[in-house]
Parts: structure tokens; C-alpha cells; sequence
């Protein structure tokens, strides 16, 4: 028996990101290969005749598992009755801005889509929020779709623990797929903690403990934390433009584990709403080791924290406290 059509979101849906991530959508890299979807796409009156091309290579693609394309620049029409919602819209920060500039528009973006997913979107609506500062903009989104349930508002973290995962296994020469249970603690930003403390690797001599393997602290105190922070500038300098496929690739990552489940023994990163765990201070959209089952995640819980891992973990939710600030300065 065939299944219900899933209706999925993309906001920025004519920009890089959307662009790479509805075609993904689209061939059943989120939901799995037996889920059909209905694609509501969104972006600014500016780009609608972009994202109009956008729906034209989507129905040119002939997608099976592709029921319906919604393409409008309509904040309601594009939220009414969908099931997942993935936020990559936003205005990016340009040259001379302030900080506190690019906040105040995406707090303004944010809040808009928030006040449409609330009134129209489906009540068990899942969101990730891609668009950056993407844990203070889930913040603004949770503030004001108040009937959302908390656990259903997240933001995109798996793209920094792909490239976790992806320096160890070159570093290693091994196959990805081999390494698992990195974490990114805290802020999508520069401030972000890859640890790779309970990071195990399978080996023909079964589950090795990758710092074990390493054997180079100051490699994975030093350069591998820079370079998992800093890739996404990096990838800025070498493409002139940011990540999109490999943003893409993770948005779907997030979304299959959060709704499919993650394997046993394994978990993954996610921007989620701290509910206090590991001395995090409550009421922030806080990146942490979870667990997916059936459709929920669930921190993990009882990791031992040592003292190097502490001071980095406080130092990123001290930003997201200062960011949380500045948003909230925002709306007044």
C-alpha cells in the first residue's frame, strides 16, 4: 500500500543551498526511497522568477517519489499543512555590517515565518533551521510558534559533524563511514566544540577508540578543532561562494535520522533546546549528542566530561547567551 504524500518545506528554496537540497528531497535522500513528498518551495518576490525555473527543472526531473511542487513567495500559502519544514532562507552578512544588522533581519525573518508556521503548518510540524545564526534564529522561530512543541524546533549542526567525521577518516585513511560518535557541542559558529572524546572507529580488530588510533592530542586539541570551525570560511575562499551541496547533504541527514531513527549505538549532532543536560544553561538552542526513536530525539546522556572538554563547551554557550542577548534586543 502506497504511503500518504509527506509535505516538506524549503524556504530560500531559489538560492544555493535549496537548490541543492529539493532534488535531494525529491529522490527520497530525507525520508527514504518508498516516501513520496509534496515540495512547498519559498523564497522572496525577487527571486520568483528563479525559484519558478527551479519548479520547472523539478517537474523536468520526473522524480517518482515527487507528488506535487508548490512554488510561491507567499509565507502562508508556503506553511499551510506541511509536515517538515526546512528554514535556509535568511540575509546574509555583508560587508560592513554590524553583527547586530544581520541579527535584526533574521530575527525579522524569522519571526514572520514563525507567526505563518504556527497559524498554518501541520501541529507536529518537525523544523530545521539552516539559516544562520541558525541556533538564536531556531530560538526566535520557537519564541514565536509557541504551539510547536519544543523538541520539534532544531538547527542544522550535522553539517559540522559530517566534517568531523570527514577529518578523521582522511586523517586515518579510512572509510567515513568507519568513524562514528564524534559530537559538536554548542553554537553553529567558530566557537562550535568538535570532540571527539567518544569517537569510535571500526577496524578489523572491531570498535577502536579514535583518539587511540590517532595518537596525537595536540593534532585534536589544536588543527582538527580549527579546521572543523573554520571549513566553512575556508570553503568560502576556495569556491567564493559557501557550502551548499554539503549543507544540502546534512539537512537530509538530520531530518532521516530525526524521523527514521538513528542506528543502535550511534548517535548524531543536533541544535536542540536545552533542557539543562551537561551544565548547559536552559532556554538555549544548544548543539548536543542525540538519539533518535521514533521520531524524537534524546540527548545522550552520562558522558564523562573532561576539564579541556568543559571549558570549551562553556565558551560556546556563552556565546549563544550573548547571541540570545543581541536577539532579544531585537524585538524591542
Amino acid at each position: 500500500m502506497s504511503k500518504n504524500a509527506v509535505r516538506v518545506l524549503v524556504t530560500g528554496a531559489a538560492g544555493q543551498i535549496g537548490y541543492a537540497l529539493v532534488p535531494m528531497v525529491a529522490r527520497g535522500a530525507m525520508l527514504g526511497p518508498d516516501q513520496p513528498v509534496i515540495l512547498h518551495i519559498l523564497d522572496i518576490e525577487p527571486a520568483a522568477e528563479a525559484l519558478n525555473g527551479v519548479k520547472m527543472e523539478l517537474i523536468d526531473a520526473a522524480f517518482p517519489l515527487l507528488k506535487d511542487v508548490i512554488a510561491t513567495t507567499d509565507v502562508v500559502e508556503a506553511c499551510t499543512g506541511v509536515d517538515i519544514a526546512v528554514m535556509v532562507g535568511g540575509f546574509p552578512r555583508k560587508e560592513g555590517m554590524e553583527r547586530k544588522d544581520v541579527m535584526s533581519k533574521n530575527v525579522s525573518i524569522h519571526k514572520a515565518q514563525a507567526s505563518a508556521l504556527e497559524k498554518h503548518a501541520n501541529t507536529d510540524c518537525k523544523v530545521l533551521v539552516v539559516a544562520n545564526p541558525a541556533n538564536t534564529n531556531a530560538l526566535i522561530l520557537k519564541e514565536f510558534a509557541p504551539s510547536i512543541p519544543e523538541k520539534n524546533i532544531t538547527c542544522l549542526t550535522r553539517l559540522d559533524h559530517n566534517r568531523a567525521l570527514g577529518q578523521i577518516s582522511e586523517r586515518l585513511d579510512i572509510q567515513v563511514s568507519d568513524v562514528k560518535n564524534v559530537i559538536i557541542w554548542g553554537n553553529h559558529s567558530s566557537t562550535q566544540y568538535p570532540d571527539v572524546s567518544h569517537a569510535t572507529v571500526t577496524s578489523s580488530d572491531g570498535q577502536k577508540p579514535a583518539r587511540e588510533l590517532i595518537a596525537d592530542d595536540q593534532w585534536l586539541r589544536t588543527e582538527f578543532i580549527k579546521t572543523v570551525q573554520q571549513r566553512g570560511a575556508d570553503i568560502i575562499k576556495a569556491r567564493k561562494l559557501s557550502s551548499a551541496l554539503s549543507a544540502a547533504s546534512s539537512a537530509c541527514d538530520h531530518i532521516r535520522d530525526w524521523v527514521l531513527g538513528t542506528p543502535k549505538g550511534t548517535w548524531v549532532s543536533m541544535g536542540v533546546y536545552s533542557d539543562g543536560s551537561y551544565g548547559i544553561p536552559s532556554g538555549l538552542i544548544y548543539s548536543f549528542p542525540v538519539t533518535c526513536e521514533k521520531g524524537e530525539w534524546s540527548i545522550v546522556q552520562g558522558l564523562k566530561i573532561d576539564e579541556f572538554s568543559r571549558t570549551k563547551m562553556d565558551a560556546t554557550a556563552n556565546e549563544l547567551i550573548e547571541e540570545k542577548s543581541l536577539a532579544y534586543s531585537c524585538l524591542n
